[in-house]
């Protein structure tokens, strides 16, 4: 599965606790990721020092289901699921 163009749920609904380009202690969840373009796509897709998590979270039917916000409301509850 590719991303859906205009996205960028992941970017945005997903924490990330390690550094960022330009966000060196990461990111909280919605809290929208500096490298989303206007377009809600990646503008470090393939930098080097893009996180690894990003690398290794593809795009799936069951997170991305069928927008955005459905999308967003997924990844809020795998945030609350997930947190320490």
């Amino acid at each position: 599965m590719e991303c859906r163009p205009g996205c960028g749920a992941c970017c945005i609904g997903l924490s990330i606790s390690s550094f960022i380009p330009g966000m060196p202690d990461g990111k909280a969840a919605d809290v929208r990721c500096i490298h989303l373009d206007d377009a809600f796509r990646c503008k470090i897709f393939e930098h080097p020092d893009r996180p690894k998590v990003c690398g290794q979270l593809k795009p799936r039917a069951d997170m991305c289901l069928n927008n955005r916000d459905e999308a967003l409301i997924y990844l809020r509850q795998l945030e609350f699921l997930t947190a320490p």
